[in-house]
């Protein structure tokens, strides 16, 4: 029996849950897990269920579509295991914690490869049989260096890419080739302390909390549609050193949580704001 995946949003209106479970129920699919949330202050109505049973999803998609009110959104697809491209550049702790929860089938996603500007973590990926790729950006422009990246990206199929602690800005026309398929983590200080060793920054602006944000990309630098956050308190005996060790802990904590629910598909995006289930 297979396993299906239902998202919906639309305008909201009375009914429409009734609607949705009186066609699952005629193409004979059990729902076995199901989510609303309506957005009333702009009359928007969200929807994610789990379904079991076997259905032709363009007929079942078909009549969900002459159900629901005009213009709404319907993804509905068969469960499975996301095919995944990670970008790193020389921190391993996001990069190792991936490929560990990876090697013990914990993580619910194929690495297909790792991209990197360095190629200090050639060895962690070997270690691990992914195909590693090193594009140096020494003697290139921006424009040519992500040229070859999209080269090596386009040869794989890709459902998401994860930037693992990958530290170079990525242009609009990059990340434009995958409008809400790259995931990255950063720690919460940003804007306020950027640039260079920004938990050096923090240390010595006496910062009481320290944390991470993993979220979506977009054009703005750090702005995309926030998926997973989390912080822990820390205290004057802490030096730098100790705040970045911390601070690398909730990196990779964050950014694990925020790739279960995206490969679970447990995220809608609407207006640079997440709705997760």
């Amino acid at each position: 029996m297979s396993q299906y995946i239902l998202k919906i949003d639309c305008s909201d209106e009375k009914g429409l849950i009734y609607r949705i479970a009186d066609v699952v129920f005629k193409y004979q699919l059990n729902i076995i897990k199901n989510d609303e949330f309506v957005d009333r202050e702009n009359s928007k109505f969200f929807m994610r269920a789990e379904l079991s049973g076997e259905v032709d999803l363009n007929s079942f998609k078909g009549t969900l579509e002459a159900m629901l009110p005009a213009h709404s959104n319907i993804y509905v697809f068969e469960a499975r295991k996301k095919d995944i491209v990670l970008m790193a550049t020389k921190e391993s702790h996001c990069l190792g914690d991936i490929l560990l929860k990876h090697d013990s089938e914990d993580l619910n996603a194929n690495i297909l490869a790792v991209v990197s500007n360095y190629d200090e973590l050639r060895g962690l990926s070997e270690k691990f049989n992914i195909p590693y790729h090193c594009v140096t950006h020494d003697g290139l422009s921006r424009e040519e260096h992500e040229a070859q990246v999209l080269k090596i990206l386009s040869s794989y199929k890709i459902d998401y890419i994860v930037l693992a602690k990958y530290m170079r800005i990525l242009s609009g026309e990059f990340v434009g080739h995958y409008n809400q398929k790259m995931i990255n983590i950063h720690h919460s200080f940003l804007p306020a302390f950027i640039g260079a060793n920004p938990y050096k920054q923090a240390f010595e602006r006496g910062v009481k909390i320290i944390g991470a944000t993993a979220h979506f990309v977009n054009n703005n630098l750090d702005e995309g549609p926030i998926i997973a956050q989390d912080v822990i308190h820390i205290n004057h005996e802490m030096n730098w050193k100790d705040m970045q060790r911390a601070g690398r802990n909730v990196e990779k904590n964050v950014l694990s949580n925020a790739l279960d629910l995206v490969f679970e598909e447990r995220i809608f995006v609407h207006d640079n704001k997440t709705i997760i289930f």
